[in-house]
């Protein structure tokens, strides 16, 4: 893993499933910064942390609010939002700002590898080569981090 170990917020209604992500993130060698479950937690954690990138859920404690979180994390404080959902063909065309998704279920090895990939883009500003297995780029970050056009494969 190349230079600062990213400051990562998770944001996850289930219990059980946060607290995977949070050890995966730690035990990948990155920083759990903090968790949160619902719409406005997220959106405060995010303003108040300034983490490098938010690993986030469609479904929250509050409904289906996560595009809206993802939305104002990015617009509003800077933040990298990667969704990680079961829900992928629920994402707008623009993937609302979000770097991403990897669809659930996910596996510890995909987590781990889309994170160190995601370090390396965030790091240097360019793609290391083609998203590993599991992560689908947005159009628009492929597009900024030197990819052609990726189609969307969900």
């Amino acid at each position: 893993m190349p230079g600062r170990a990213l400051d990562v917020l998770i944001v996850e209604d289930e219990v059980l499933l946060a607290t995977e992500l949070e050890f995966l993130v730690q035990e990948a060698g990155y920083h759990p910064v903090g968790c949160a479950m619902s719409s406005d937690e997220a959106v405060d954690l995010a303003k108040s942390l300034h983490p490098d990138l938010a690993l986030v859920d469609v479904h929250l404690r509050d409904g289906p609010t996560g595009v809206e979180v993802v939305r104002k994390i990015h617009d509003d404080c800077g933040c990298v939002a990667l969704f990680m959902t079961a829900n992928v063909k629920r994402l707008p065309e623009d993937f609302a700002g979000a770097c991403g998704v990897i669809g659930k279920p996910y596996s510890e090895h995909g987590v781990k590898t889309a994170l160190a990939y995601l370090a390396v883009c965030l790091e240097e500003g360019h793609a290391p080569g083609l998203p590993p297995v599991g992560l689908e780029l947005a159009p628009a970050y492929a597009q900024l981090w030197g990819l052609t056009e990726m189609p969307r494969t969900a």
